[in-house]
């Protein structure tokens, strides 16, 4: 449960900045800004992992870059169910799709890995 909050907060923190650095991506008030994140979250857990794996050949054929074009359509499905979230086109779901990814990197390095998965190895 820890960690998903952590998640959670960690998300919230790189779609604010997602609003703060790129221009079209906003929200209309905190709270949409928390819906943002809880439903990014569950799209993430969801829809991505289909996505990753329809797009598969296209992600080999561009050593895996096309995974921003998944990530975009994640975050740009998101701002489309949620009135609060907007995300003006394809280049401000790039640029929030790079910086919430590069927040979720840097945290990850700084809290480090799920104890469940060492475990597992």
């Amino acid at each position: 449960m820890l960690r998903f909050i952590i998640q959670f907060l960690v998300t919230c923190i790189g779609l604010w900045l997602s609003s703060r650095v790129v221009n079209g991506v906003d929200f209309l008030s905190n709270g949409s800004l928390l819906a943002a994140a809880l439903f990014l979250g569950i799209a993430n857990a969801v829809v991505r992992p289909i996505l990753t794996i329809v797009t598969f050949p296209l992600t080999i054929i561009t050593f895996g870059l096309f995974l921003l074009v998944v990530n975009a359509a994640v975050i740009g499905l998101v701002a489309s169910l949620l009135g609060g979230f907007v995300v003006d086109g394809f280049w401000a779901g790039i640029g929030a799709a790079v910086v919430t990814g590069l927040v979720s990197w840097i945290a990850g390095w700084f809290i480090g890995e799920d104890p469940a998965r060492r475990a597992a190895d």
